[in-house]
């Protein structure tokens, strides 16, 4: 009997080799390669082609200019979440591919099970590849009603769900999960590199060409990123990531790409007994309750995206006791608190090289934006001096390498969201032009230039 014939995939970028190579020559990722079957066309069909995208079938297509192309009004519909309407622009785009990746347990099948009982007038097709009919009807009543008419499927090969889709003709179809989907034409398992990117393939190919909207559910590695090849995310239009504590009852849904919005943007949802709640207000959540006049504590006013959020950060300031000061953050990005410490060391005088400094982001948000450069620096300092920021202030500009406070955008937002939410004091730059923001009689707003005049005014040195 012949010997099946193998080539190496790469895990991150999808392309194939002869052999096993250490470093892939496409995307130069190191230890990327895995061994699998060749596909070979069977008898009756040629195994797919391996396409990236979509493809037109039409034999008559011809080019057309950019001007003379029609846009339909429907173009977008609700999927009745309204959080994730937003984040998706605006709505689910007619015809795209959607894919949701997460950690188990996380809420991915609740969230695509909640798009159709919330919007009955889409008709759905629900295929899953790892619950039966009757847990999915026992999750169904769980989420608080079965009586929707989403049309469920228990079905993992590629070709009979195409199939039904077509007889059926929804508006919108969920695959639960794209790992559990393989095809006939296909000499592998069910989740291998392959698999993965010729059944994505297939289906936004029937995406294209029947106008239907598809969504994917999506596993992730042990490193956080969605599993299968990198060119999964490459093939669908939008990519969406759950994260949080699956201990925990918050969950952030992030954009990661976005072909028909923008990718800076996030939803917060609570996971309950009857499933994901949306919450509306982010600010509520992200700053919780504490005892008064406790150090190391400051609020930072921020944007992610479009929207104003202020979010706790915490810090604590120690002797290092071991010899070696450690430095330590949660949600932050540790090279950019090293850089602010050294900020503080160099141009404001600060001894922190000899101190273990530990920094955290309440609510388990991951943050990024600059204007939470002075909150940090803020709980960095109130930590050392054991000496608590006023609960009623929050901060929000970026800190320079020469010690300088910088300006940051949407001052107007975040000032007018502070005010909404209680805060009287809100720190910017001096930096920022006065007919920047309108005056606010609710809160006050505090310039500072450098880290020394924040010192001395917060702290009253």
């Amino acid at each position: 009997m012949a010997k099946a014939k193998t080539v190496w995939y790469c895990t991150s970028c999808g392309n194939e080799y002869p052999k096993w190579m250490g470093q892939c020559p496409a995307c130069g990722e190191w230890n990327t390669m895995v061994e699998e079957p060749k596909a070979a066309p069977s008898g009756k069909a040629a195994a797919p082609s391996r396409t990236r995208g979509y493809v037109s079938t039409e034999k008559d297509a011809r080019p057309q200019p950019l001007s003379e192309i029609s846009m339909s009004e429907e173009s977008r519909f609700s999927i009745g979440i309204e959080e994730v309407d937003r984040i998706l622009g605006g709505g689910m785009v007619r015809g795209s591919m959607i894919l949701i990746g997460g950690e188990p347990g996380i809420g991915k099948s609740t969230l695509a099970l909640q798009i159709p009982m919330n919007c009955p007038d889409i008709k759905t097709l629900y295929v899953s590849g790892e619950e039966s009919l009757r847990q999915l009807k026992l999750r169904a009543q769980r989420l608080g009603s079965d009586e929707c008419d989403c049309l469920v499927l228990s079905e993992t090969l590629l070709e009979n769900i195409i199939a039904r889709a077509q007889e059926v003709n929804p508006d919108l179809l969920i695959i639960d999960s794209i790992q559990t989907i393989f095809s006939e034409t296909i000499e592998s398992s069910a989740g291998s590199v392959s698999q993965v990117r010729e059944c994505a393939a297939a289906l936004l190919r029937y995406a294209k060409e029947s106008n239907t909207s598809v969504i994917l559910i999506g596993h992730i590695t042990k490193d956080g990123a969605i599993a299968g090849p990198k060119i999964l995310e490459h093939i669908v239009d939008v990519v969406l990531q759950f994260e949080g504590d699956t201990r925990g009852a918050y969950r952030i849904l992030r954009s990661i790409k976005n072909r028909f919005g923008s990718t800076a943007e996030l939803s917060v949802f609570e996971m309950t007994g009857k499933g994901l709640r949306e919450v509306s207000n982010p600010s509520e959540m992200l700053i919780p309750m504490h005892q008064e006049n406790l150090s190391g504590i400051a609020v930072a006013a921020m944007m992610d995206g479009t929207r104003p959020l202020l979010i706790e950060i915490q810090s604590l300031v120690s002797t290092a006791a071991y010899g070696v000061p450690q430095r330590s953050a949660t949600g932050f990005d540790v090279r950019k608190m090293n850089m602010l410490l050294a900020v503080l060391e160099k141009r404001a005088g600060f001894r922190l090289g000899s101190k273990d400094v530990f920094l955290n982001i309440a609510g388990g948000l991951r943050i990024s934006d600059p204007a939470c450069d002075l909150a940090v620096i803020a709980a960095i300092l109130s930590s050392n001096f054991d000496i608590s920021v006023s609960a009623d202030s929050c901060f929000s500009a970026e800190v320079g390498l020469s010690g300088e406070i910088r300006p940051v955008s949407q001052v107007e937002r975040r000032i007018a969201e502070a005010a909404k939410l209680g805060f009287k004091k809100i720190y910017i730059s001096s930096f920022n032009k006065k007919d920047s923001f309108a005056r606010n009689d609710n809160i006050e707003v505090i310039a500072v230039s450098d880290v020394a005049e924040l010192c001395r005014k917060l702290f009253k040195a």
